[in-house]
């Protein structure tokens, strides 16, 4: 199907950006930036992605970073079902995956209550980025047969309300997403529930763009670890056996350095 004709005027797309990287994006996605006639994107849809778009489409600035949000999620609800009242070819471009803590619910509730056709196209979350960059694995036999998306944002003076308990099973593997900032709180609470203090953990900053940066270590120095990380850099928390065990590829590469 071409482009142009991918979206309905009068419809609305929730589009996966993936973590960063335009080769990333799904071809849907790619197709769907490139047939909108407005396109409405968070702060960390970054050039790459939006230079995919029409020349004529109008672009939208709708993000919210670090506390600083450009518009509240009901004006955001708002200017998606005007343009889609206007009969405009609309995408509502999102980091990762619009399902995963991109508040898609709320905005296919709000359309839907309004009458507008709302489809969505999945996207590469950050974890799968992460352990793709760092040749780790999120799951592991005998490890890990769990896996956990866990959202670690809170409202300034609030403290994480979350199952500690169930999150510091060993056999888990947490993704923790805006994480940074409480990288200490999370870290005394999961050793207090149990988990070991030298669990490893891998610290994934911008990750799949150009200035990426992995950082290994333990669960006891997370917020050591973080300290040096700017505010303005997304930042995913990665805890768990077996993001600090190296697949197969992983060994066989050290291998054969220490064979040069």
């Amino acid at each position: 199907m071409a482009a142009d004709t991918l979206i309905a005027p009068g419809e609305v797309w929730l589009v996966g950006a993936g973590p960063g990287d335009p080769d990333l994006l799904t071809r849907k996605a790619e197709r769907l930036i490139a047939g909108c006639d407005i396109l409405f994107h968070d702060a960390l849809v970054g050039p790459g992605v939006l230079a995919l778009a029409p020349a004529d489409a109008r672009l939208v600035s709708v993000g919210k970073r670090s506390g600083r949000h450009s518009k509240d999620q009901g004006a955001i609800n708002d200017l998606i079902l005007a343009a889609a009242r206007a009969g405009l070819k609309v995408v509502r471009l999102k980091g990762g995956d619009p399902s995963v803590f991109g508040r898609s619910a709320e905005e296919v509730e709000h359309l839907a209550a309004h009458g507008i056709s709302v489809r969505i196209c999945p996207g590469i979350t950050a974890a799968s980025a992460a352990a793709a960059s760092s040749r780790a694995s999120l799951t592991l036999r005998g490890l890990a047969r769990r896996l956990t998306f866990v959202t670690a944002h809170a409202r300034a003076g609030e403290t994480l309300a979350l199952d500690w308990p169930a999150l510091a099973a060993a056999d888990t593997t947490l993704a923790f997403y805006m994480g940074r900032g409480s990288a200490g709180e999370i870290a005394r609470n999961l050793i207090a529930a149990g988990r070991a203090a030298d669990t490893p953990v891998l610290i994934a900053v911008n990750v799949s763009l150009p200035d990426e940066r992995i950082i290994r270590g333990r669960l006891d120095a997370l917020a050591f670890l973080v300290a040096t990380i700017s505010d303005d850099d997304p930042t995913l928390l990665l805890v768990g056996e077996a993001v600090g065990t190296p697949t197969r590829e992983t060994r066989i590469d050290s291998l054969a350095a220490m064979t040069l």
